[in-house]
């Protein structure tokens, strides 16, 4: 293996770029503009400056990609076909009686990503025991693939009921598939578990975006350097290879923001190694901003939906919402000042970025002095001021504000978006925001994290110094991870020894699995967990598997929802195995200690414009701060990717791996 490794992050605005030399240990970081149009630009150019600078054409490159994502939400997904048993067309229209919005009584349901004419049925059946009922009849088969090329459709979603406890069918039907030129996406490959609709809404989501994700992958294969060895970014956190990626396109949803999530475990374990860090990670970029919560580890979730469609399978709880630097502002019709969620992106970008009028969080910020236009990117990108305090000026006249209110107004709203999905993440899943440390990155993130913290009452805030790339860099920090999952519907008195027995099956795959993809076997660590709950409830809590499962179900359970009952039967629905290949992660060296005076960094003062007040403020350059410096708010800490504003009460120290902890005060 290289000992260079790549992590790239493609972001609405920017595409990422962290280089890490295992063998010198050094790391560097870079940004250019994301190409919309064709995000493969972006990363290819990327690439190449990286060749030329470095004269190496090896190095093992992890990539997160929004390729998957963006088929789903902006349905540019593949045409796509579904083929289930008899009576089961309709589960993917009919759903759950869940409703976005309770209340609206006009509210369209989201349309299912298969239309009617493209649902098929099957005379089959499988029991609930796993006893074939009826076979598979291959002139049905062969009937639905005539229909299936009259109606030029090339991908195909196979879920046939019960499948997850006899696959026979379904592998019969896709072999009849593959031999007719079809791309097939099965039910029992991508998720063996219970529940049809979740099931279903999964694969079908597969079969969407799989086609693009293996188009996309397909071209940035055949054009790297041919030595590098590529790997994608998952959204449970792992990262596996491309030829994986192309087939379960669906497992990369969330590849992006799932970097971010373990950077903060890695920073996590840096900084505290017994694992008694309590992170809220948040996430601001140029087009959306994640939330994440770490309390001593990452959480996984099987429950998530993305764009109204149900992704069941293991994957890092993110919340994300439509607000960063590039939101857009405008007034709406009732005369309100409305942020985002669209946003200016790359191209034509903010208004300051000289290709738009768009008035934008970032214009705002530029308008209050606090984002210095000639330091942006280390000065490789100066921002046009005046085009931004025109756009936020027009913004202004319609509000009868001046452009200092109105810029203050734009990033107030913002930020009242950005807390609300804080509290998401915290306050409304039973943790006080309060015994968390605030981890800030994105480009934009350190404009807003002390401000935010202040609100929540949080008391420190603490930004790495690779923190505009933060998600690049936390793909290097992965491990090459897979889930395993069979439902199996046991009761919790079920001995340990026959639970055990069915975790090993699942245990030798996932060490195979492992193994297969270059990870030596000393390397493999294997988890085991049982979904679990109380007889009679309809969702499941993931509980580690020991000696003392129900125990540990009842404190688990308690934790979670606040009471256990005891003398009530205890339910196994699934059983769980992660495989995990270790990676070879970053190593960083702390640094020794200096004064706590700051003066060598100091830049200059300015003018910046805060909620109440205009104050003159020091500017500091963040590279020539020392282990050990203090800054007394108010302060500005620009980097070259990115800027921290300090508020006038706020302190700051710079800790021995040149983090920045952010004192916080009301």
């Amino acid at each position: 293996m290289s000992s260079l490794r790549i992590g790239i992050d493609i972001g609405g605005t920017f595409t990422d770029f962290v280089i890490y030399d295992s063998a010198s240990q050094q790391i560097q970081t870079f940004k250019l503009p994301s190409s919309p149009e064709n995000p493969a630009i972006a990363v290819l150019n990327g690439l190449k400056k990286i060749s030329t600078e470095k004269r190496t054409q090896e190095a093992t490159i992890i990539h997160g990609s929004t390729v998957a994502t963006n088929a789903l939400l902006e349905h540019k997904g593949a045409r796509a076909a579904l083929i289930t048993s008899r009576g089961f067309r309709d589960v993917l229209q009919i759903g759950r009686q869940d409703r976005p919005a309770l209340y609206d009584l006009f509210a369209d349901p989201t349309p299912p990503l298969i239309p009617a004419e493209l649902r098929f049925e099957l005379d089959e059946r499988v029991s609930h025991t796993g006893e074939i009922l009826q076979p598979v009849d291959p002139v049905q088969v062969s009937a639905i693939i005539s229909l299936l090329k009259s109606q030029n459709v090339n991908n195909v979603a196979v879920c046939l009921i019960f499948s997850f406890l006899r696959p026979e069918h379904e592998q019969a039907v896709a072999a009849e598939l593959h031999s007719a030129g079809f791309q097939v996406s099965l039910s029992s490959e991508i998720l063996p578990e219970y529940r049809e609709y979740e099931r279903t809404s999964t694969t079908v989501v597969n079969a969407c975006v799989s086609p693009v994700v293996d188009k996309y992958l397909a071209h940035l294969e055949n054009n790297i350097p041919s030595l590098s060895r590529l790997r994608i970014m998952q959204s449970n956190g792992g990262h596996i290879s491309p030829v994986e990626a192309r087939k379960f396109g669906v497992r990369c949803i969330l590849s992006g923001p799932a970097g971010g999530v373990i950077g903060c475990e890695y920073v996590g374990k840096m900084i505290n190694p017994v694992g008694g860090y309590r992170l809220i990670g948040f996430d601001m970029g140029g087009t959306s901003t994640d939330v994440s919560l770490i309390d001593g580890q990452t959480k996984i979730t099987t429950d998530a939906v993305v764009s109204g469609y149900p992704i069941h399978i293991p994957l890092l709880d993110i919340h994300t919402i439509g607000a960063g630097g590039g939101s857009i502002a405008h007034v709406d019709e009732g005369g309100s000042l409305v942020v985002g969620p669209q946003s200016a992106g790359a191209d034509p970008g903010p208004a300051c970025y000289g290709r738009s009028d768009l008035p934008t969080v970032t214009d705002a910020n530029l308008v209050l002095s606090r984002l210095p236009a000639d330091h942006f990117l280390g000065g490789q990108m100066p921002l046009d001021g005046s085009r931004a305090n025109a756009a936020i000026s027009k913004l202004g006249d319609k509000l009868n504000l001046t452009p200092e209110q109105a810029a203050l107004g734009v990033v107030a709203v913002a930020n009242a978006h950005m807390e609300r999905a804080l509290r998401v993440i915290s306050v409304e899943r039973g943790h006080d925001p309060r015994r968390f440390t605030l981890l800030s990155f994105g480009g934009a993130g350190g404009l807003h994290a002390a401000d935010l913290a202040r609100e929540l009452g949080i008391p420190l805030v603490l930004i790495p110094p690779l923190a505009s790339t933060f998600s690049a860099f936390g793909m290097l920090a992965a491990d090459v991870i897979k889930y395993y999952t069979l439902t199996v519907m046991l009761p919790g008195n079920t001995p340990h020894k026959e639970l055990s027995a069915k975790l090993d099956v699942l245990s030798e795959q996932g060490r195979n699995d492992i193994s297969n993809e270059g990870v030596d076997k000393s390397l493999i660590r294997l988890e085991r967990f049982l979904d679990m709950r109380y007889q009679g409830q309809s969702y499941e809590l993931i509980v580690p598997f020991s000696s003392n499962i129900l125990e540990d179900f009842h404190r688990i359970h308690e934790l979670e929802y606040g009471y256990a009952n005891t003398s009530s039967p205890v339910e196994v629905v699934n059983l769980r195995v992660r495989a995990i290949g270790l990676g070879d992660f970053p190593v960083f060296t702390p640094m020794p200690v200096h004064g706590s005076d700051p003066a060598d960094a100091f830049l200059e003062s300015r003018d910046v414009v805060f909620s109440n007040c205009v104050i003159k403020t020091p500017f500091f350059q963040a590279e020539s701060l020392k282990h050990g410096n203090h800054i007394h708010g108010p302060a500005v800490i620009t980097r070259s990717d990115t800027t921290i504003l300090i508020g006038p009460k706020d302190k700051v120290e710079v800790d021995k791996f040149n983090n920045l902890l952010i004192e916080v005060k009301q």
